[in-house]
């Protein structure tokens, strides 16, 4: 994963002159710019002999690195935990991502967001609405993150093999579908590129506006039990969590994915984690690691 970086640009002193002169003359889990300041009158003006200088470039910030800083203590508290965050300013494009591209994790709930995704563009590709029965499946799995739902609905998207085609028209790369669908693994800068498929603007998305729309209002209804995770970064949220204890260790996957809005910034959020004790302390990492991600774009 190449570093994330934000370039300013500095306006030179001899065409700040210049513009002077001129003017004055942005759930549960299944356990199976600026362009250049040109002004040529008003440099001209200045000297017609000599070109401007051209703009100095300061430093780039390097956002992985500063999401590294600000999230390696977190996980140094937690002995034995293992995360990766992913996020995104819609705003501004601004990106960062931490804990390794290659980095996988079980999903365990939040896979219920990617597999309805997969149900609606099968239904975009057969020309039809879901049906009521979808619809109130849709639902559950969704606000409820009812897991006999989940799995109704992976077979009518076509099981494993039709969540990995959907996947891959949807631009995930590193996710790998499993039957026992809270088994998927994933990473969370896959995640990310789902939740901009779900929030993003673009006219030519495969999943349509009103796909999009529709998975959104979901994922803004989750139960009241189940409304941790991302939300702890900022207001007006939209979330899917996963937790899940592994049958081999007895510890815990924890993981959130959403959207959530703070001092008047849209901000894509996923964080993933693995090894945790207890579903609460994983909840407690989840939650001071998505803080931490937003405050590191919201400074920029």
């Amino acid at each position: 994963m190449p570093r994330h970086r934000v370039r300013r640009r500095a306006l030179p002193v001899s065409l700040t002159a210049a513009a002077v002169l001129a003017v004055s003359a942005a759930g549960g889990a299944y356990v199976i710019g600026r362009a250049p300041d040109r002004a040529p009158a008003a440099v001209a003006s200045v000297s017609s002999a000599s070109p401007p200088p051209e703009a100095s470039e300061e430093p780039s910030v390097d956002l992985d690195a500063e999401l590294e800083a600000a999230v390696e203590p977190l996980v140094g508290e937690t002995p034995g935990a293992a995360l990766s965050v992913a996020v995104l300013d819609s705003g501004s494009g601004a990106r960062a991502v931490y804990g390794g591209a290659d980095a996988t994790y079980a999903t365990a709930s939040i896979v219920k967001v990617d597999i309805l995704a997969a149900l609606l563009l099968r239904a975009q590709d057969e020309g039809r609405g879901l049906t009521p029965a979808e619809r109130t499946r849709a639902a559950a799995m969704i606000e409820r993150s009812d897991n006999d739902s989940a799995t109704a609905l992976l077979a009518a998207a076509g099981g494993a093999t039709g969540l990995d085609a959907a996947n891959a028209r949807l631009g995930l790369t590193a996710t790998t579908a499993s039957h026992a669908w809270g088994l998927t693994s994933t990473t969370a800068a896959d995640q990310l590129t789902l939740l901009g498929a779900v929030f993003g603007t673009e006219t030519d998305a495969a999943l349509s506006e009103t796909s999009r729309a529709y998975i959104r209002g979901l994922m803004a209804r989750v139960e009241a039990d189940q409304q941790w995770g991302v939300s702890a970064a900022g207001d007006a949220w939209a979330l899917k969590n996963g937790w899940m204890p592994r049958t081999a260790t007895g510890l815990w996957n924890v993981n959130s994915i959403g959207r959530v809005t703070a001092d008047g910034h849209t901000y894509l959020v996923a964080v993933l984690s693995g090894g945790q004790a207890s579903k609460e302390s994983g909840i407690e990492l989840v939650e001071s690691a998505a803080k931490a991600a937003v405050k590191v774009l919201s400074t920029r």
